[in-house]
């Protein structure tokens, strides 16, 4: 689902104000920059002008896309004022139906994204986007952010979400192999547990949107169980929440997670997860208090500061298995550009945004994963990023969308995700699974 979260909350309410206005209001005197201007020429001059983006991301995240468009806003003029929320999903809506919408907004799902589609309150990417859409991204990326033919967004940025996080150090100590079968994955598992150490570490609290990593959980292992087609058909409801087969995959995630005996390393009993942040669930892994932590490639930039990610260094990862070891079902997510406002210098800033160079620069200031065609996995910042965009780029790759950021917003981040919490907390897979069938949206 999320990408993280990172920068204390700007205030620009009153500049978000004049711009929804149509009078912008500079910040203040820009610094005269030193950088070649000439990259950024194709996007015009825009002196003076406002640019409000509000988005999950905060702090170090945000910091780190702010420093990625400094050049460009000090070439072109504009001023781009970024708010980011650790509540974004629950407070865009009111933000919009408050009057306050920003200009630019980065969804973190697109069926969050397609219900301010549906409601007209989008608007349309311009030529210009659409282009560099066109040219940057597969059919498949640019169709999640279409909504009946038109296309609102572009793809921002992308992760792999399939991953298992581990020591290198504490597998070559208890003499362990990384797995590439799920009954390989399974033998890792209760080898680990029979040591006495827990196998598995997770957290799944979020504020508003607690309950996701377990979301993410059941959706990998139903990719690796069912396959595309019969997760296809459950993402589109074309067949029930609580089909069997999606009632399968709960189980067998429910053998790992509810299972006191193989979590939840380093903080409790299995429950404890409800209250352990994702931020800080695979600590436990640098402690060898737990040996597995399945999260995101974009969880390289929460570990904390000095730890070094390799095969031979502090922490690594590898793909969650399949059946058998030729298989390379990936479960992935991404953060989506759409805008309020069309206004030429919003138009400009989305247009740098879905450009190579903007996804190549960001790289180049840490950990970051984008699905561009061209972006070169040789310039990630960790071989973690490296190994999730050759992913991408594999043609290979069994690639599938979060099935709960495809969901519509009031199933994908709500009753999915509450159930999950529900779920964990000693509901049962039927349980849970019925009442979420229960609350599909009719047509």
């Amino acid at each position: 689902m999320r990408f993280g979260a990172r920068l204390v909350l700007a205030v620009i309410t009153l500049a978000a104000t004049a711009t929804a206005c149509g009078t912008p209001q500079d910040s203040g005197p820009r610094s005269h920059t030193t950088a070649d201007c000439a990259p950024y020429a194709d996007y015009g001059k825009h002196p003076g002008s406002v640019v409000t983006v509000y988005a999950l991301n905060r702090d170090r995240e945000a910091d780190l896309f702010e420093e990625t468009w400094a050049d460009f806003a000090d070439c072109t003029g504009i001023d781009v004022q970024y708010e980011g929320d650790g509540e974004f999903e629950a407070q865009i809506q009111l933000r919009v139906d408050g009057g306050n919408a920003p200009d630019v907004a980065f969804f973190p799902q697109p069926g969050l994204m397609e219900r301010f589609a549906r409601a007209g309150r989008l608007k349309p990417a311009s030529a210009g986007v659409a282009a560099r859409a066109k040219e940057g991204w597969s059919a498949d990326w640019n169709g999640y952010a279409t909504v009946d033919g038109t296309l609102y967004g572009t793809p921002l940025v992308a992760n792999v979400k399939s991953f298992v996080w581990y020591s290198p150090t504490f597998f070559r100590d208890k003499g362990l192999s990384v797995p590439r079968t799920w009954t390989e994955l399974m033998a890792v598992t209760e080898k680990i547990a029979a040591s006495g150490v827990k196998p598995w570490c997770a957290g799944i609290e979020s504020a508003e949107a607690t309950g996701w990593p377990v979301t993410d959980w059941i959706e990998d292992v139903l990719l690796r169980q069912q396959g595309t087609d019969v997760y296809d058909q459950w993402v589109a409801h074309e067949i029930p929440f609580d089909d069997p087969r999606v009632l399968q995959a709960m189980d067998t995630v429910g053998s790992l997670l509810k299972n006191d005996r193989y979590a939840n390393g380093g903080f409790g009993p299995a429950r404890s997860m409800a209250s352990v942040s994702f931020q800080e669930a695979g600590a436990p892994v640098l402690s060898g208090d737990c040996a597995m932590h399945r999260q995101a490639s974009f969880y390289a930039d929460l570990w904390p500061k000095g730890t070094e990610i390799g095969p031979d260094k502090d922490v690594y990862a590898f793909l969650l298995p399949g059946a058998d070891a030729s298989s390379r079902p990936v479960l992935g997510g991404g953060v989506f550009t759409a805008a309020f406002a069309d206004r030429p210098e919003v138009r400009a800033f989305r247009e740098y945004l879905a450009s190579a160079d903007f996804a190549n620069a960001r790289m180049g200031k840490g950990p970051f994963v984008s699905a561009h065609k061209g972006v070169d996995p040789a310039n990630a910042a960790t071989p973690v990023d490296r190994l999730s965009i050759q992913l991408l780029q594999d043609p290979g790759t069994q690639f599938r969308f979060d099935g709960s950021d495809l969901m519509p917003a009031s199933v994908g981040a709500g009753t999915f995700w509450k159930g999950a919490v529900d779920w964990i907390g000693g509901a049962s897979s039927l349980q849970v699974a019925d009442s979420i069938e229960r609350s599909w949206p009719r047509k």
